[in-house]
């Protein structure tokens, strides 16, 4: 999640070290359940073989909570973007073992994913579950969540369509409410912070969290239509 020169990334690369399961099913599952970086748009009938509701998640980490969910909405379509290979290994191997149709995933920036291949007006929902804290004070500016990308997304976000952020850090979940706020495209579903939708999986480290009295903020903001001037 690093800024240089005013560019927008979602992610800093880190060295992760592949587990021999999470290498085999990077190396054999690649082909069948990820999507190549082109500049080509993006068509979720092609991809999935059917019209239904398209949801985005970005930063998809191990992908516990993203196989969860796609599992328990057969009905909807999703699309995990995430850079770490542990992390897309992992995915991949949960996306076979699960028989899942519904979920492909990405390796890349979702900034230049959202630039080249997505189309405007296209996405039902965005999920971005705990994304970098970036705790030091000299490294907020690198948080992915900045007025710049809120406005990217809602390009992209129907009439409707909303933007899903949890986090566990309380001073980003005071930024990320006041940078969806002042966003004049969205509008809050509840008065601050949204109770726990039930659609989101606990994750373990979350549970573990929450025993030692960790809290747990979710952000949910709509994309409303604006009338014009």
């Amino acid at each position: 999640m690093s800024q240089h020169h005013n560019i927008i990334r979602s992610f800093v690369l880190r060295q992760g070290r592949l587990s021999n399961s999470q290498r085999h099913a990077y190396e054999t599952l690649i082909s069948n359940y990820g999507i190549p970086f082109t500049s080509n748009l993006l068509n979720f009938e092609m991809i999935f073989g059917r019209n239904a509701p398209r949801y985005l998640e970005i930063g998809s980490g191990m992908g516990e909570a993203t196989t969860a969910i796609a599992k328990a909405h057969p009905q909807n379509d999703y699309l995990a973007i995430e850079v770490h290979t542990p992390g897309v290994g992992s995915l991949l191997k949960q996306i076979e073992e699960s028989k899942l149709t519904n979920l492909r995933i990405i390796q890349h920036d979702a900034v230049a994913v959202l630039g080249q291949m997505m189309p405007h007006g296209y996405l039902d929902g965005v999920h971005i579950f705990f994304p970098d804290p970036w705790p030091k004070s000299r490294h907020h500016k690198r948080r992915l969540i900045q007025p710049k990308f809120i406005s990217l997304l809602c390009k992209h976000l129907i009439i409707g369509g909303y933007i899903h952020v949890a986090t566990d850090w309380e001073n980003y979940a005071e930024q990320i409410l006041e940078v969806m706020h002042n966003e004049s495209s969205l509008t809050n579903t509840t008065r601050d912070f949204a109770p726990h939708p039930e659609y989101r999986p606990l994750t373990k480290f979350e549970q573990r969290g929450l025993r030692l009295g960790h809290g747990v903020w979710d952000l949910v903001f709509k994309k409303k239509c604006l009338i014009p001037g």
